[in-house]
């Protein structure tokens, strides 16, 4: 009989969480916990949502949801991204989107910066997400990231007030300077 506390965490474990306005997140069985984030977080994560959704939506090619959803990648992969695009309504649930989506948006905050850039991404990659976008709101940049194999690779990045053109979808282009005023 095993004894002890629980090594790796699952599905169960983080929808027995109580709501505390607290972030809570589970990697690879790993939890971890964030503060809720800043309004200049929250501000840049809404106009790019609406950016999206004005691809996305008014097009019929998928759905954007923002957070907090949960995604829900394995029973030991539950997170909550800042932006999800869903392209397969099949991946949409009563819990919240099973399966890789399409694209998932992270905002880069003080306490997720280094989550964002590494394990999450690396998990992101190794899950079967194929394409991850991080904005950073210090050097006011978007970096866009495609899966190749099991791990992603550069595809485009703009910062500023530039105008960035997404070659995987044609005709999808980010208005920085609508994120950053």
């Amino acid at each position: 009989m095993e004894t002890g506390l629980k090594q790796r965490l699952d599905y169960g474990d983080y929808a027995g969480i109580p709501a505390d306005g607290l972030t809570y997140e589970i990697l690879d069985g790993e939890l971890y916990v964030t503060p809720a984030p800043s309004p200049m977080h929250q501000r840049v994560s809404k106009r790019l949502q609406r950016q999206l959704e004005a691809y996305f939506e008014a097009r019929g090619l998928g759905e954007v949801f923002d957070a907090p959803i949960d995604l829900i990648l394995t029973l030991h992969d539950v997170v909550q991204p800042d932006l999800v695009v869903v392209t397969d309504a099949a991946r949409v649930s009563s819990r919240g989107i099973e399966g890789p989506p399409t694209l998932v948006v992270e905002v880069l905050s003080p306490s997720t910066r280094d989550r964002d850039r590494g394990v999450k991404g690396r998990r992101y990659a190794a899950l079967g997400v194929p394409h991850y976008w991080l904005v950073d709101l210090d050097a006011r940049r978007l970096e866009c990231f495609r899966l190749d194999g099991t791990a992603y690779v550069p595809s485009v990045e703009g910062q500023g007030d530039a105008r960035v053109s997404l070659p995987d979808w044609p005709g999808l282009e980010i208005a920085l300077a609508e994120l950053w005023r």
